[in-house]
């Protein structure tokens, strides 16, 4: 069904031109999480973003991103932060734990500073299902994240233009 002409219709762009990104990346797994940053990083420079406007930071393992994501918002000077991680399941529950934190944490700082923080935190039960999201079958989930970050840092300045005046 398409929509009516007469219908409003407000969308981001995938253009990172201009736009300021913090990459927050978990050393934890970073045989993975490497693969994913270099692919966020390729996704916003073909964007026709410039790798002197993105910043990465480094965090332990993935319990620790969104406190950092937090610290990286209320520094301002950033038009989204992409948050990228990996958590392989194990025969514990603190798997479930991690991953439950991170998912709420990364939303809670989204919603809290009105600043786009685009979650790209894979979360597998196997090593396999790991490298297929980072490169391999399934696609590049930090290239996915970094495409919605930037679509998103764009939807949010044409949200706010429309509210002023």
């Amino acid at each position: 069904m398409s929509t009516p002409s007469s219908v409003k219709v407000i969308e981001g762009t995938r253009d990172a031109k201009g736009l300021r990104f913090v990459i927050v990346v978990s050393r934890f797994n970073s045989f993975i999480t490497e693969q994913m940053l270099g692919a966020a990083v390729d996704t916003i420079v073909r964007a026709g973003g410039s790798a002197d406007d993105i910043e990465i930071v480094r965090t332990p393992g993935a319990f620790e991103i969104p406190m950092v994501c937090d610290e990286v918002c209320r520094r301002g000077k950033v038009d989204a932060v992409i948050a990228l991680g990996c958590l392989m399941k194990g025969d514990t529950i603190h798997f479930d734990l991690i991953a439950s934190e991170a998912t709420k944490g990364v939303a809670s700082v989204s919603m809290e500073h009105r600043i786009p923080v685009s979650f790209g935190v894979i979360t597998t039960n196997t090593l396999e299902q790991a490298i297929d999201r980072a490169g391999a079958k399934m696609g590049n989930k930090g290239a996915e994240a970094a495409d919605a970050a930037i679509e998103q840092a764009r939807l949010y300045a044409l949200l706010r233009a429309g509210t002023k005046g």
